[in-house]
C-alpha cells in the first residue's frame, strides 16, 4: 500500500469540486446518454475522471474515445459505493486480499453489494459505458483489452488513472 498516494486520494475526494465549464467540456466529449452516466456519477468519482482526461491531454493525447474511457472509467462504482466502503476495501485489500472477494456480494440486496461494485468496477464501468451509447472501443479502454494498434493509449490511459 502506498500511504501518502493514499492520504492524497482520501483528501482529494473530500474536497472535490466539479464546475459547469468542466461539465460542459465533457458533454462535448460523450454521447448523451453517456454524459447522464457521468452526471449521475458522485462529484469525486467526476473528479478524478476529469483530472484522468486532463493528464492525457496534457501529454498530447486527443482521441476521443479515450477520453471518453477517462470520464466513464470508474462509472461501474455508481453511488452506492461510499468513501467507507473504498477505504475498508483499501485496508482489507491491503492486509488480506483474499478476505476482499469474500466481502463482496452480487447481490444487489446485499449490504455487502458496494464491495462488489468496488472491486469489480472496471467490467460494470465497460458494461455500463456501452449501454449509454460509448462505442466498443471506449468499453474495450475501460476494460484494458484494447485492440493490438490501441494498445499504446490503453496503457497512457492506465498511467494517467494511477498518476490521478
Amino acid at each position: 500500500m502506498r500511504p501518502r498516494y493514499r492520504v492524497r486520494q482520501f483528501r482529494d475526494h473530500l474536497r472535490a469540486r466539479v464546475d459547469g465549464a468542466e461539465r460542459e467540456w465533457a458533454h462535448g466529449v460523450l454521447p448523451p446518454r453517456a454524459a447522464a452516466l457521468f452526471d449521475a456519477m458522485p462529484v469525486p468519482d467526476q473528479r478524478h475522471a476529469l483530472d484522468v482526461a486532463a493528464r492525457l491531454q496534457a501529454d498530447g493525447f486527443v482521441d476521443a474515445d479515450l477520453l471518453s474511457a477517462a470520464l466513464l472509467h470508474d462509472a461501474g462504482k455508481g453511488s452506492q459505493v461510499r468513501l467507507w466502503h473504498r477505504v475498508t476495501s483499501v485496508l482489507v485489500g491491503a492486509v488480506a486480499p483474499q478476505r476482499l472477494a469474500t466481502l463482496a456480494s452480487p447481490d444487489p440486496e446485499s449490504w455487502r453489494y458496494p464491495f462488489y461494485r468496488q472491486t469489480h468496477h472496471v467490467e460494470l464501468s465497460a458494461e455500463a459505458a456501452l449501454a449509454a451509447g460509448c462505442s466498443p472501443r471506449v468499453a474495450a479502454f475501460i476494460a484494458n483489452a484494447p485492440a493490438g494498434t490501441d494498445a499504446r493509449l490503453a496503457a497512457a490511459l492506465q498511467a494517467a488513472d494511477g498518476a490521478s
